[in-house]
Formats: C-alpha cells, sequence, structure tokens
C-alpha cells in the first residue's frame, strides 16, 4: 500500500513539475526551439519558409510564385528554362565552337566541342540558376567552395540558348561570381572570402531567394510567441513594412533597384530591413543625370525623378507592387492603382490624350506612361550573331510623345 501511495506521489509531482515547466515556457515566450537554415553572421537565425505556412499559408503560396523567391535556386529540372532535347540544346558561340548542354544521371553540364572534336573540351556542372527566368537565367557552378558564372545562359524572349551577357564570343574562363550579385538574387550568402572581391562562399549556410525574412527581419521569435499565443492577432516580435518610414521602405528595394552603387561597408550583406542604405552604399552614377539611369536595374531612381513621386508624400514600391503576389503581366491591375490615385487627389488629373487612341488602348496608363524601354546596359547576343537590348518597363512616369512600344 505504502509502495503505490509513493508511486501516485512520485506521478502527480511529474505532472506537477511538467505543468510548471510548461508554464514558464509560456511566460518566457521560449517555445519548442526552431532549427535554422541558416545563421547571418550577425547571429539572426533564418528558418525555412514552410515554417510560415502554417499561420500565412495564401501569403506563402503566392510567394513561392513570385520572381523575388525564384531569383536563385538550384539547379534541377524544374528550376532550369533552357532546353536539353536534341535540336534545341546546342549554342553555337562562333565557328569553331559548339556548346551543347547535356541532362546526364540527373546533373546538368555545359560542354564546348571544338573543332568537331568527338570529346567535349571540358564539362561545366550546371549548379545554381540565377534569375526567375522572366527575362532570361544564367547558371553557376561550384569549385570546392567557389562560384564562377558558366558561359552559356538562357533568354526568355528568344528561347534558347545564348552567351552570357558581357562575355566575349570566344571560349572563355567561367567568371568568378562575386557578392554583390548574391547580394540581390538571395536572402543571405555567408561569404568566406573576407573581402566583396572574393567568389568564395559557405555552400550551405544559404537561404536561397528572396523570402519573408529579407523583408520582415527574423522571424523565430515571431513564430513562438504567436505559437503560444494563437489568440493574439496583432503580429508581434516582427518588422512591418507599416511601421517603417517612407525612405526605409524604399531603401529596402532601392539596395537592388537602384542601380550600380558604391559601398561604404566592407561588411558582407550588412544591409538589414530599416537601415539607411547611404550608410552601406552610395549611387556610383549622377542621380540628377536622367542619360545614367537605365531601366534595367534602377527602377528607383527612375521613380524618384518622376512628378508622381515628387508631388506624394506616401508613393513608394508598394503602392503599385505586391511583393507577396505574383502579379507580372497584369496590367489592368496596374492601370486601376493608377486610376484610384488620380481619381482621390484634392484636384482629380484627367488623362488629356487623344481620346480615341485612349479607348483604343483600353484606357492603358501604364503602356502609355511606363512603356517598354531598350536597356542601354543590359544587351543580348542572340544565336544569329545579333546584338539586341533587353526590353524593361521604366519607373520614369511621364507623357512619352512618340508610339508606346
Amino acid at each position: 500500500m505504502q509502495k503505490r501511495a509513493f508511486y501516485l506521489i512520485l506521478f502527480l509531482a511529474i505532472v506537477i513539475c511538467g505543468l510548471l515547466y510548461f508554464s514558464l515556457l509560456k511566460e518566457n515566450n521560449d517555445y519548442i526551439p526552431i532549427t535554422p537554415i541558416a545563421v547571418h553572421h550577425n547571429g539572426m537565425k533564418f528558418i525555412s519558409h514552410e515554417t510560415c505556412v502554417e499561420c500565412h499559408p495564401k501569403i506563402v503560396e503566392n510567394h513561392l510564385k513570385t520572381a523575388h523567391f525564384n531569383s536563385f535556386q538550384p539547379a534541377n529540372t524544374n528550376t532550369i528554362k533552357g532546353s536539353f532535347k536534341k535540336g534545341q540544346h546546342n549554342l553555337r558561340l562562333n565557328q569553331d565552337v559548339l556548346f551543347t548542354m547535356v541532362n546526364r544521371d540527373s546533373s546538368f553540364y555545359q560542354e564546348p566541342i571544338i573543332n568537331k572534336q568527338k570529346t567535349p573540351f571540358y564539362s561545366a556542372k550546371m549548379d545554381l540558376v540565377v534569375g526567375s527566368g522572366t527575362k532570361g537565367q544564367s547558371y553557376l557552378m561550384w569549385n570546392d567552395t567557389q562560384l564562377f558564372q558558366l558561359q552559356v545562359s538562357y533568354f526568355t524572349p528568344t528561347n534558347s540558348w545564348i552567351n552570357s551577357p558581357g562575355a566575349p564570343d570566344q571560349l572563355t574562363p567561367a567568371r568568378p561570381v562575386l557578392e554583390r550579385c548574391l547580394e540581390c538574387h538571395t536572402t543571405y550568402a555567408q561569404n568566406l572570402s573576407g573581402s566583396k572581391k572574393g567568389n568564395s562562399f559557405h555552400k550551405t549556410n544559404i537561404v536561397y531567394g528572396i523570402d519573408c525574412q529579407r523583408c520582415h527581419g527574423e522571424v523565430a521569435a515571431h513564430i513562438q510567441y504567436h505559437k503560444l499565443n494563437p489568440e493574439e492577432l496583432i503580429p508581434k516580435h516582427i518588422i512591418q513594412y507599416s511601421t517603417l518610414t517612407r525612405q526605409q521602405r524604399l531603401d529596402a528595394c532601392a539596395l537592388c533597384h537602384s542601380g550600380l552603387r558604391k559601398e561604404t561597408s566592407q561588411e558582407a550583406f550588412g544591409f538589414n530591413i530599416g537601415d539607411v542604405l547611404e550608410n552601406f552604399s552610395m549611387p556610383d552614377y549622377d542621380e540628377k543625370s536622367l542619360n545614367t539611369l537605365d531601366v534595367h536595374g534602377n527602377q528607383y531612381g527612375l521613380l524618384k525623378a518622376s512628378k508622381c513621386f515628387q508631388k506624394s508624400e506616401t508613393l513608394d514600391c508598394t503602392t503599385c507592387h505586391n511583393p507577396h503576389k505574383n502579379e507580372r503581366g497584369q496590367l489592368a491591375l496596374f492601370n486601376q492603382k493608377c486610376i484610384s490615385c488620380h481619381s482621390t487627389m484634392k484636384t482629380p488629373i484627367a488623362c488629356s490624350g487623344d481620346v480615341q487612341k485612349i479607348q483604343e488602348m483600353g484606357n492603358n496608363c501604364v503602356q502609355c506612361h511606363m512603356p517598354l524601354a531598350d536597356s542601354k546596359t543590359m544587351k543580348i547576343q542572340i544565336p544569329n550573331g545579333d546584338e539586341i537590348a533587353v526590353k524593361v518597363r521604366t519607373h520614369l512616369i511621364g507623357i512619352y510623345h512618340k508610339d508606346s512600344q
């Protein structure tokens, strides 16, 4: 009898201690630890986007379809846009060199044949994909911890393999991939070089693509808190765009959408959401000269030069773009945003264009006031040898006195 009483008391003690333990966990917001997939050099822990699905399934589902999220990925049949089918898997670089794209043993290779020799000059593995495929893609290979860009890229408008932008039309060594490339295509990659000019990176301490944490900061504490407090509807322990100043919101996008920049800080991936961008880098061009602002990569500079922006106290990138969704090509949606702003102003602005032409264009504000324009910096050499400029929609909102493209 005494033995049974002892075990009963022991059992109750264990139960009480367990309840007290979990009560303390709740009180300290110390939920079951979340295993990070990577760790920033400043100590910030990155978690998988899959952890966010439980509470934000629709947001995550939509974000996975965006160009931002798909801007940097491991190479596989789903991420490589170019074809490996016979008749579509070659690139004639010049009269002496023919590249063949090879899918072998679930891996993918670029193999140049010189002067019709039977064996390739080399076989370079395509390990990583840079670019969502909206305009095109380039491919990177690992050599130990060093990253290199391969010579053959893919161009979406022509659905063909092309010589990588800036590469000569001769067989050339793979180009080192510097940190600046990864800063704008992925959430985090640990630089092992000790220099922005190095191309050595930690092969597993990488967060592919632009995910939630690039724009919302560390989210582990946010998840822990709301797991323990499911009734709390106000987001805690996470950076919300609504709490940032206009310039902070702009800087978050300008990091990668403001053209060439000259770093003032040597810290790799040092800029975080909410920081002042000028503390890390400055424009490497004349911001006041429209001739120096290119449609490829400098949407911020062009937007700042627009009267729409200059006369507004609130207009920023998210006024028109929802970073959680793939809205590419939805001109009706963007047109409605233009009309919404201009029709609710104190002095509404009516379009002064030719009524008949406006109707023929379907009231397409974007096509007329933000036309597609040739990039001065991004030019592609297509297989027939011609060089063409990549067309990008300008963010210099204005009145254009020529036919929209």
